[in-house]
This record gives C-alpha cells, sequence and structure tokens, in this order.
C-alpha cells in the first residue's frame, strides 16, 4: 500500500518492546505460566511452552526466572492464576482490533479495555465479531536484502503457506501456526534468522490509516499495548508514514 512500509512498522514495535523490557518479562511470564498449567511444565510435549520459553531467551529473561514460572503454575509452588481473555472491536476508520489479555481480574480488565476504546472514540463489539477478519498463523519477518529466491525455497520446502515480498523490501513468510517451530527451526538452519518471528492474528486484509487518523490510531494501540494485563493487540490498520 503506498506510504505503508512493513519494515517501519515491524522496527517500530520491537522499538517499543525494547523500551519496555519489565513489562515484556511479566507479559512473558504469565504466558509461560498459562501454558504450563494448560499443557504441562515439559517442553519436550508442550509447544506453547516451547515458544513462550523462546520468546523469554529472546527477551533475556533468566532461565531460573521460566522455571520458576512453570513450577508455580504447575503447582510446586502457590501462586496467582491467571486466565485467557480476548476482546474485539473497531478503532479509528473502522480499522479491526483484537486485545489478547492474561488476567487474575476479569472486571478489571474488561473496564481498562472498554475504557480505551470509549477515550479514541472506537467500540467494543462481541466475540468474534472481528476475529473471522484475521487468520491464526505462523509469521516470520525477513530484513530487507535478503535473498528472496533462497527464503522462498527453504521455506516452501519446510511447509510455509506462502512467501510474500513488500514493496519496502521486507519479506514475509506465513505457516500454519501448528507447524511455526519446525518451519522456522528450517530456516534458521539454512543460516536465514527472521528479525520477528510470532504465533499471530494476521488480518487478512488492511484499511490505510494516514495524518491524523495514523497518529491517533497510533496512539490508542499504544495505551491498548500498555495496559497491564495485554498480551498482544492485533489490528489491521495500515499506518502511512
Amino acid at each position: 500500500m503506498a506510504g505503508h512500509s512493513k519494515w517501519a512498522n515491524i522496527q517500530h514495535r520491537k522499538g517499543r518492546q525494547d523500551e519496555k523490557r519489565q513489562r515484556v518479562w511479566t507479559r512473558v511470564m504469565r504466558e509461560i505460566m498459562v501454558a504450563a498449567r494448560m499443557g504441562g511444565g515439559d517442553m519436550g510435549t508442550n509447544p506453547r511452552l516451547r515458544l513462550a520459553a523462546e520468546k523469554a531467551k529472546a527477551a533475556n529473561m533468566p532461565l531460573e526466572n521460566v522455571k520458576y514460572g512453570i513450577a508455580k503454575a504447575t503447582g510446586s509452588l502457590e501462586g496467582v492464576h491467571y486466565e485467557e481473555v480476548r476482546y474485539e472491536g473497531y478503532g479509528i476508520g473502522g480499522a479491526a482490533i483484537i486485545v489478547d489479555c492474561m488476567t487474575d481480574n476479569k472486571v478489571r480488565t474488561v473496564a481498562e479495555v472498554r475504557h480505551a476504546f470509549a477515550k479514541f472514540g472506537g467500540h467494543m463489539g462481541t466475540e468474534g465479531s472481528v476475529a473471522f477478519q484475521f487468520k491464526h498463523c505462523g509469521q516470520l519477518i525477513f530484513a530487507p536484502g535478503t535473498s528472496e529466491d533462497k527464503l522462498m525455497e527453504v521455506a516452501l520446502d519446510a511447509g510455509a503457506d506462502d512467501v510474500i515480498t513488500h514493496d519496502d523490501g521486507a519479506i514475509e513468510v506465513l505457516t500454519p501456526y501448528a507447524h511455526f517451530e519446525v518451519i522456522k527451526h528450517a530456516l534458521e538452519a539454512a543460516g536465514l534468522k527472521a528479525e520477528f518471528a510470532e504465533v499471530t492474528m494476521r488480518a487478512d486484509n488492511m484499511i490505510e490509516l494516514s495524518g491524523g487518523e495514523a497518529a491517533t490510531m497510533q496512539k490508542f494501540l499504544d495505551v491498548l499495548e500498555d495496559l497491564d494485563d495485554t498480551q498482544d493487540v492485533f489490528h489491521n490498520a495500515a499506518l502511512a508514514e
């Protein structure tokens, strides 16, 4: 899309995560605890826990913290029990938004999310009201300059769904969410390391926002991401530079 840079948006997101490392640790710890509680504390048989542990490693979280979170969630230690909850709605320009949270108090969390939507002129919808516009999948973003031919060959051979080259040179690899780890490791074994890799909710179609709308939408997204109980925010707004 004109004015929309996949790479710039990814770099902005990474920059915000780096600025708030302690908050990243908190979110990763919650993910570790929920994954361990739901699927057990053995990473060999719990792929969600393995992904959470990889996030912890990428955020430079000490291994002791990871082990503590697993022990806490599996009953070895007493602790707060978190549950997953998803909120959906619309923001500036009708952009669809999904907010995934982990909370020990759903009343508090929904009030905070609803307040953020209202503050920026958005509105929350019912469960499933926008999720149908997104695909649950694995996503890997490679920096401009990465060999497109090599990446496409390795990715498709490993079982990727698609390889997309964006106008700014960034290359995006989409995978079935269940095969994300296998494909990621195959790419790394071939010397292709993604700058950004996660299981995500990817929008089927984007809504272009520019000028004041883009600036306001970015502030809205920042507020949602800064809420204590937020784990992830997904949206279909393409924010022009």
